[in-house]
């Protein structure tokens, strides 16, 4: 877990932040927003909201009233203690590629499997720079729809003792995440400090569909983090003016954030964002731009101003292999990620193809992205030793400092280790074999997943865990 102790970059002034704010109020109290679920209506009408339907008008000041209650920082646990983490202030975390259906590796894109889905939650425990596996870091499309989550949530618990993601496709599903967390941490232990942290999508432009809220009203209740996100592609989900977009966001989300204060005051939430634009010229999604870079500052400061944890970012490309375009996107999307201190990163490593693809070799090339970022957004140290005055000393005007004793006692570790990246001359990287980049990580990623090794768990409750999997498999079923 990385503590940022950078500045942040903030781009709006004072003026700004009062025109976004007229902005949301204005959209919360005269648009309003849709809930397509009955629980979510009564609670809103309960507290005094204007119901219509299934559109909900809100007293703005209200909103704020309920988000104030929000705590600004959290602790998410882990099945190994060591691993827990804090989400908020300085602190970023760092998940993996969330719900793509297909998988690249190497030249073969393909559908999804269990059997991915096991391998990348493996490499996730197995890289330190990702502090979570995330969720579904991708769709195990062999497994029945109705069950896979059962599955997901048992490997992510037992092939890793980092903290994970629940399942959100329904209020049951839900709740056989918190079910399942129970067994681990027990439910004392969940209720004082969560254990599971779940993305809730709004189905932007201004509706909660009923799996989503579903899904939320579950984990609050419970007392789980979510991450409260907006779906906004800029002129399909949202206007074309990154300005309307954000206004859009605030709304969006601080209504979902007031739903779960509502419900459970004090509850772990995070403000989230996923924001990028749509090509207007062929209607795709574009990820990687520098309108999304632009939103992810702002939306850093924005959710500071309400004194919340934000969500943002990640290593996103609409590229459909791993080549330059993917390496640029990324870190057009990862650098704005660490600029604006964002406190959880989704998507941090094997994003490609829109998210559409979790990708073997991105995962690999992502991490080491991850790698060199942690070594910048350090503290620059500059003492006596740093400055190496000795070393001057030693070698003088006009000489090299490859032997001085300085160089010799510090050699190894003084400065960054590729994972990936080749350094080799010409001659010697064409008589190894003259690898691209591509191919060097297919080689880590496979290394890696050899050298896996499963971390402990108590035998009693992983039998329990797959028992309560097989026996609501069984009940689905029927």
């Amino acid at each position: 877990m990385l503590i940022n102790e950078m500045p942040r970059y903030e781009i709006l002034d004072d003026f700004a932040l009062q025109e976004l704010e007229r902005g949301w109020r204005r959209i919360v109290s005269d648009l309003g927003i849709e809930f397509l679920y009955e629980e979510a209506l009564e609670t809103f009408k309960a507290a005094g909201q204007n119901v219509e339907g299934e559109l909900v008008k809100f007293d703005p000041d209200w909103i704020l009233e309920q988000v104030a209650k929000a705590p600004p920082e959290f602790d998410l646990q882990a099945r190994n203690s060591e691993r827990t983490v804090h989400i908020g202030g300085k602190h970023m975390v760092f998940s993996a590629v969330y719900g793509c259906p297909f998988v690249r590796e190497g030249l073969e894109r393909r559908d999804a499997t269990y059997n991915d889905f096991q391998n990348f939650v493996k490499l996730a425990q197995s890289f330190p720079q990702l502090d979570s596996p995330g969720g579904t870091i991708c769709e195990p499309n062999d497994l029945p729809l109705d069950s896979r989550h059962l599955d997901m949530v048992f490997a992510l618990t037992t092939l890793s003792d980092k903290p994970f993601m629940g399942s959100v496709t329904s209020g049951p599903n839900a709740l056989d995440t918190i079910a399942m967390a129970e067994m681990i941490f027990g439910k004392d232990s969940i209720e004082k400090t969560p254990a599971i942290i779940s993305l809730i999508n709004v189905n932007s432009p201004l509706r909660y569909d009923d799996r989503m809220l579903s899904a939320l009203i579950e984990y609050a209740k419970a007392g789980q983090a979510t991450v409260v996100t907006p779906f906004l592609l800029m002129g399909a989900m949202s206007p074309v003016s990154v300005a309307a977009t954000l206004a859009q966001q605030v709304a969006e989300a601080l209504a979902g954030i007031a739903l779960v204060q509502t419900i459970r005051p004090g509850c772990p939430v995070v403000f989230g964002s996923f924001l990028s634009n749509t090509d207007m010229q062929s209607g795709s999604p574009a990820f990687g731009t520098p309108e999304s870079a632009v939103g992810l500052f702002c939306t850093g400061q924005i959710a500071r101003h309400y004194n919340l944890p934000f969500r943002g970012g990640g290593a996103l490309t609409s590229s459909q292999v791993v080549d330059a375009q993917a390496g640029y996107e990324s870190m057009m999307s990862l650098w704005p990620t660490f600029l604006a201190g964002t406190n959880f990163v989704m998507h941090s490593a094997g994003w490609l193809e829109s998210a559409l693809v979790t990708c073997y070799e991105k995962f690999v090339t992502d991490v080491e992205t991850l790698r060199m970022l942690h070594a910048v957004f350090q503290p620059l140290e500059i003492n006596e030793e740093t400055l190496a005055y000795s070393a001057h000393q030693e070698v003088g005007q006009g000489g090299h400092f490859l032997g001085a004793a300085h160089t010799l006692e510090r050699f190894r570790e003084c400065f960054y280790r590729p994972l990936v990246s080749s350094t080799e001359n010409y001659e010697r990287w064409n008589r190894n074999g003259g690898r691209d980049t591509a191919t060097r990580a297919t080689d880590i990623w496979k290394k890696t997943l050899d050298e896996y090794e499963k971390p402990p768990i108590d035998a009693e409750l992983e039998a329990e865990l797959k028992a309560y999997v097989d026996r609501r498999r069984t009940e689905l079923g029927d």
